[in-house]
């Protein structure tokens, strides 16, 4: 890793208040420069040109306070960051590194207890139980309801074929449309901006299907449990309840 430089001082320098954009600089940094350059989904764009613009644009809808606001984005901006470490649980490693480093920028323990807690719940299958942390989980997984969705998805199937995860492209698009029927985004603002184009991208997928192989029944591949199907459970009873369409589901 090369040297990194903040505008107030290198890291390790102890602040009296929270450096917010100077924390979001250095993960930015570690995934610019530590990132294995086989992550083709789980890279720098990903996070920077996806889940961060995604998490402020839900907080600005939901009228998310100050503070708050730049909390969600610096959980967005480490919520990848254990890539740099492991593949496997990187949401653990994610916390870890952030852990670590924000008290070094200033943020104080519940602040980092906070953002621990929104980058736990972009694990999946997703459990946010306050409204910040469904924000960073909708965040996300924001590309499924874009019309960049195919797009996305295969560059996911190709990060995981470089790890030796091989799925035969209609197997790999049945495990995706099951992925997408089953999803629900929490929060009504993620709900009203991408439910549309999540339908429209569930029908695209039914056809793609079907013209590769008629009459497919989805099949499993053999890759570890989570990697490839990237399986979501709804919860029921759930503290923080996925949103649903007025006509009762999400799917």
């Amino acid at each position: 890793m090369r040297p990194y430089d903040v505008a107030e001082g290198r890291v390790g320098r102890e602040h009296s208040r929270p450096q917010y954009a100077a924390a979001i600089r250095y993960a930015l940094h570690r995934l610019e420069y530590e990132l294995p350059s086989s992550l083709t989904y789980h890279s720098l764009t990903h996070t920077r040109n996806d889940v961060l613009p995604s998490a402020v644009r839900l907080a600005a809808l939901e009228g998310v306070g100050n503070k708050p606001r730049h909390l969600l984005r610096v959980a967005a901006a480490f919520h990848d960051i254990g890539f740099v470490d492991h593949y496997d649980n990187h949401e653990t490693s994610s916390i870890q590194i952030a852990s670590a480093a924000l008290p070094h920028f200033g943020f104080a323990a519940a602040d980092v207890s906070a953002i621990a807690g929104m980058i736990r719940a972009t694990r999946l299958p997703q459990a946010p139980t306050t409204l910040l942390e469904a924000l960073l989980a909708d965040a996300d997984l924001d590309s499924l309801g874009r019309d960049d969705f195919i797009a996305t998805s295969l560059a996911l199937r190709a990060e995981l074929a470089a790890r030796g995860c091989r799925v035969d492209e209609t197997v790999w698009f049945a495990q995706q449309l099951s992925f997408l029927q089953t999803h629900h985004y929490w929060t009504l603002s993620a709900h009203r901006l991408r439910h549309a184009q999540k339908q429209r991208n569930i029908q695209l997928l039914k056809a793609h299907i079907a013209l590769l192989k008629p009459h497919l029944s989805p099949v499993a591949c053999n890759c570890p449990q989570g990697q490839a199907s990237y399986p979501v459970c709804r919860l029921s009873n759930h503290p923080y309840a996925p949103v649903e369409s007025e006509a009762g589901h999400d799917t």
